[in-house]
Formats: C-alpha cells, structure tokens, sequence
C-alpha cells in the first residue's frame, strides 16, 4: 500500500496462495470458496493472521513498522470469538492494534446484525477496519453508514480502462470525493499503469495498490522494498510517513 502524494510504501497485504502440487501456484478463486462451504476457511483464516502478525513484528524488529492488511472471511464475521483470536494475535506478537488493518467485504455480510457485532468488537479493540471492494454491493451507501470502518478501498473493476473509460472514471472520483467527506482514507486497488497511477491521485485517493507497484512478492523480497522506502523517507526529512486511517481505514 503506497501514499501516493509522497511516493512511500507504507504497508503490506496478506495474500494467500495455494502452491499444488501438480496444478501449480492456485490464486484464491481457486480455492477458497470452497474453503467457505467447507467451513476450512476458519483455519486458514487463523494460520494468516498468525503468519501476517508474525511477519509484521519481525519487520519491527529491523525498524520498519508497516501496516499489516489481513483480509477477513464472512464466516470469521460472523464468529463472535474472531475479535478475541485477533486480541490474542496481538499480544503474542506484541503488536499495536493499529498496526494491523482487518479488511471485511460487503459481500461478506449476508447475517449483517451478526457481523456488525463482531466489527464493532474489532473497532473497540483499535484495529483499522478498511470497507474492501467497495462499489460492488447494491447497499454500499447503507453499510458504509452503519459500519465503524476507516479506510475505503475503491473496487479494482472501476480502473479497468481507466482514464478512458469515463464512466469508470466518473465513479472513481465519486468514492474518493464520498471517503473525503466522511473523513476516511481512499484506497485504489488494482493500479497498473502509470496513467492510472495519475488520474487516481488526481481524483483524491491519497492511497494505492496495484501491480503497477509490484506483484504479489513473498516477505524475503518485500523487506529490501520497506527499507529503501523507509531510507527515502528520512533522507526527505518529512518526519514520520502518514499511514492510512492514522488516527483510527
């Protein structure tokens, strides 16, 4: 996740892949909905977060501080023990709660009064909360309203063709003017060139994502990433990088 206006990477993403053995690298289409019916997507779920949260504090320890984004499933929203499990986390790895960014999906939230309990939980506990895919979802206005969330994270689907498509364009600049007014931080997901790169700042999203910045990397190769961009942040002597929702998305 890079602040675009300064050009930093301040944060990273837990992303899941399952390396087959004759299938190859399978990306989490693939996968995990059928994880979701299966009900193993609770114990994946756990094993990233622990991963995530023990890959965020060996990073801590080498002085980088990121901000750790660890998606959340819909069965784990709806599990009144998720908040606890991530409290745990936490403390076992001796993390800032707003270190860690938990990002939840309209789509996730089929039993909303369910969900909305365990969110409020995870927003008590201090932890960012990002509205992810936001824009896919007939009711986004109305759980936007009602949610304790932080951080807005405009839907990959709007860039494609981006800055030529106007409509895609039109709706972009719309979500980041709506985040702007709600006081939270933008998110644009799914950045791949660099004329995206400049239409999406241009419209006030203050953050991004997206392969224009890199691929999806494993942790040894994105250390060296979170080291030049911590060197390039103090030879500008700007003080400390703002990180999205840095006052708790």
């Amino acid at each position: 996740m890079h602040d675009l206006p300064a050009g930093r990477l301040l944060g990273v993403e837990a992303l899941v892949r399952w390396q087959d053995p004759e299938a190859g690298l399978v990306p989490p289409a693939g996968f995990l909905p059928h994880a979701e019916e299966t009900g193993l997507i609770a114990r994946i779920g756990e094993w990233v977060l622990e991963a995530a949260c023990r890959q965020a504090a060996a990073w801590n320890e080498l002085g980088l501080m990121p901000r750790m984004a660890v998606n959340a499933s819909s069965r784990e929203l709806r599990d009144e023990g998720y908040a606890g499990r991530v409290a745990a986390a936490l403390e076992r790895h001796s993390l800032a709660p707003g270190q860690v960014l938990i990002e939840v999906s309209e789509a996730s939230m089929h039993d909303f009064d369910r969900t909305r309990r365990v969110i409020e939980r995870l927003h008590e506990l201090g932890v960012v909360l990002a509205l992810d895919d936001f824009g896919t979802e007939h009711s986004s206005l109305a759980r936007l309203r009602e949610l304790p969330v932080q951080v807005l994270k405009v839907d990959r689907s709007f860039l494609r063709g981006v800055p030529g498509d106007a409509a895609g364009a039109s709706i972009v600049r719309a979500i980041a003017t709506l985040g702007a007014g709600l006081g939270m931080d933008v998110v644009a997901e799914g950045i791949e060139t660099e004329e995206q790169l400049r239409f999406v700042a241009a419209a006030g999203c203050g953050f991004g994502q997206g392969y224009h910045f890199s691929r999806p990397l494993p942790a040894a190769q994105v250390t060296p990433l979170l080291t030049s961009s911590l060197a390039r942040s103090r030879r500008a002597d700007r003080g400390p990088a703002r990180s999205p929702a840095g006052s708790p998305r």
